[in-house]
């Protein structure tokens, strides 16, 4: 990504998405693409309207999170995604409260499941509501060793900025599978 003015991302053959290395990493426009550049942050959610510049995006467990509109794309379902150094991560209270949130960032809750201290930044495993599993890497900067890193249980809100959500689309319809790749086979157990 330092040596190219543009990259193709292939698969199978066939360009998966062509572009500036910087628009690869933050506007990847497929599941592949995100998941071959990085780590990504995949959720799947309803269109639920638009304020101006951005989209509403409504998740199965009812949260609004909001993304730049014009990666929406006049879709319906989309996935939406968002890179684990993007996300900030805020005890809750025993209240639900967090500190801080900023009125204009988007905010999901979960429980820490998994805390690694790197040095540098912890990476987190946060479970959400409905499930989904969304890593985090958190710099450093506020504390002084593994004793203050968020430990397992702790509930939390992970905040980002609207800009900094990608948008992936159309999603799945809700209770349907995704077909198989042609050239992946599937497993079947034995009967």
């Amino acid at each position: 990504m330092t040596m190219s003015d543009r990259i193709a991302v292939m698969r199978h053959g066939k360009i998966e998405q062509l572009g500036a290395p910087e628009e690869l990493y933050e506007r990847p426009t497929t599941d592949f693409v995100a998941g071959f550049l990085g780590v990504s942050n995949l959720l799947d959610a309803d269109v639920a309207g638009r304020d101006g510049q951005l989209a509403a995006l409504k998740l199965a467990d009812g949260t609004v999170l909001r993304a730049p509109a014009a990666l929406v794309n006049g879709e319906d379902r989309v996935r939406l995604g968002v890179r684990p150094e993007k996300l900030h991560v805020l005890a809750l209270g025993e209240d639900g409260a967090a500190a801080h949130t900023g009125s204009d960032a988007n905010a999901l809750d979960g429980t820490v499941l998994f805390a690694s201290y790197i040095g540098v930044s912890t990476q987190y495993i946060v479970e959400t509501a409905d499930g989904h599993r969304l890593t985090v890497y958190a710099q450093n900067l506020e504390t002084s060793g593994a004793g203050e890193v968020l430990a397992g249980g702790q509930r939390v809100r992970l905040t980002w900025k609207p800009q900094h959500t990608f948008v992936i689309g159309p999603a799945p319809s809700t209770g349907s599978t995704e077909a198989l790749d042609p050239d992946e086979e599937e497993i079947r157990p034995d009967a």
